[in-house]
């Protein structure tokens, strides 16, 4: 089961679109693990370069909007980021996060309380972000979406559903 993760933070603002985490021109590339080598470079050339595996992204409000591709998402995950936390998502970007296995966190405060830089622990059985210097509640997952996550996105969600 997924209990917790622990990464490093980025943070980021408001409004961050599917074009700046994935780029329209790298559209034509199918394989996650290249897909990976193009993550958030709209927003900074050098960020796919910065990212380490578990690091986690802050955002504010209205993450993932633009259009519906897939794309970023992907990247995101390939690029070992394992958590997105913020103040809101675009609808279409948090199911296609969910879908590929992605976790992602809604909380209005965590914005606000957390530095660049900090490390932090997502506690999904408590439905807790702890910072060295507090713990910030957050609406738990519902059990359906931890499953999809448990099992690496919705395809291997169905899947191991349909064995059964």
């Amino acid at each position: 089961m997924l209990k917790e993760i622990k990464g490093r933070v980025w943070k980021l603002g408001d409004n961050i679109d599917t074009d700046v985490i994935y780029p329209g021109k790298c559209l034509p590339i199918l394989d996650p693990q290249e897909m990976a080598k193009h993550a958030l470079e709209g927003y900074d050339k050098d960020f796919p370069d910065k990212i380490q595996k578990g690091d986690i992204i802050l955002g504010g409000s209205n993450f993932g909007c633009g259009s519906s591709r897939e794309q970023a998402a992907t990247s995101l995950k390939y690029a070992g980021i394992s958590c997105i936390i913020a103040k809101s998502f675009s609808r279409i970007f948090f199911r296609n996060a969910i879908n590929q296995g992605l976790a992602l966190v809604q909380s209005k405060e965590a914005y606000d309380l957390i530095k660049e830089g900090e490390v932090i622990t997502v506690d999904y059985v408590r439905g807790e972000i702890i910072t060295q210097n507090t713990k910030i509640p957050f609406p738990p997952l519902p059990e359906i979406v931890m499953g999809i996550l448990e099992d690496g996105g919705l395809i291997e969600h169905l899947k191991k559903s349909l064995k059964r």
